[in-house]
């Protein structure tokens, strides 16, 4: 952790702080400075939750257990009994799918690690530290993508392996994984911010499992068209079919619609980018607030 002449006891980053310079004078730090302490506060935390993973490899194989149970449920149980409009079979249309749900997946051991801190005294502990709080939680979401690109290869090697393919080149694909990797720190953000706020890690545990049905109101296992007018509003205008969406589009899964479609399904890769800004928009500040006031 960096420690400044001038900084706040709980950490904070003032424009104002200022280290020893000559003559024993307080010289302000300059905005490069301000960044190079916090990117080395955020990579001290980062290595924390990387050392956390490397001692529990379990919660890896956890992370990939939903998608490899939803992919046996739906593409081999249920998936001779799905049908969508196109060429394409039913296993093209979910895996784009289940490569979205390990972005969605980001909330739950975010909101749960976040809470347990708070209920630990961790998070008290981080901000007695003369640390950068945004760069302290911003480790935490960085080490968690690390992560979570290694549980996406992995699931990703599982669709190659299974028959599945991308068709529209590698760039496009590169790019899908991209925009998924995208909204795996957007939703660590959301996590984040909610597990300061509910500040109980049981409580935490149990909201979770409301990411489930949130996921499932979406275009992830089925197209929408077949939905109830209403369901199929919500569903359209749920973020996570647009992430499912661009997916598709980007691999060239893509699936041809029936009937009019919404415009984040119409444009998923930029109703992906500006859900992601709006997101970030609100939960940075939110998460960095709850961590900052926490206890007062």
């Amino acid at each position: 952790m960096s420690t400044l002449a001038g900084s706040t006891p709980g950490g904070g980053n003032l424009p104002g702080r200022s280290v020893a310079g000559p003559g024993d004078g307080l010289a302000p730090i300059s905005l490069a400075g301000r960044a190079r302490f916090a990117m080395s506060d955020a990579w001290t935390l980062a290595l924390r939750v990387l050392l956390y993973y490397r001692h529990s490899p379990g919660l890896i194989v956890a992370s990939l257990a939903a998608p490899l149970a939803m992919l046996v449920v739906f593409g081999y149980i249920f998936g001779s009994a799905m049908r969508v409009p196109g060429e394409a079979g039913y296993r093209d249309y979910l895996m784009p799918g289940l490569f979205t749900l390990i972005a969605v997946n980001g909330i739950m051991p975010s909101m749960t690690g976040a809470a347990r801190d708070v209920g630990r005294g961790v998070t008290d502990r981080l901000r007695t530290l003369p640390i950068s709080r945004s760069a302290a939680l911003f480790g935490q979401t960085v080490a968690d993508l690390a992560v979570s690109a290694v549980v996406l290869a992995l699931l990703l090697g599982m669709g190659l392996a299974l028959g599945w393919r991308a068709h529209d080149g590698l760039a496009s694909a590169a790019a899908a994984v991209a925009l998924l990797l995208l909204f795996r720190f957007v939703t660590n953000w959301i996590g984040i911010g909610l597990g300061l706020v509910i500040g109980r890690e049981d409580t935490a545990a149990q909201l979770s499992v409301l990411v489930f049905p949130l996921a499932m109101v979406t275009n992830v296992f089925v197209p929408t068209g077949g939905m109830p007018g209403w369901l199929r509003v919500i569903a359209d205008w749920n973020p996570i079919s647009a992430v499912a969406a661009a997916a598709r589009d980007l691999f060239g899964n893509e699936v041809p619609s029936t009937s009019a479609v919404a415009w984040p399904l119409e444009h998923p890769v930029a109703a992906t980018l500006a859900w992601s800004a709006l997101l970030l928009a609100v939960f940075v500040p939110l998460a960095v607030r709850a961590f900052t006031t926490h206890g007062r």
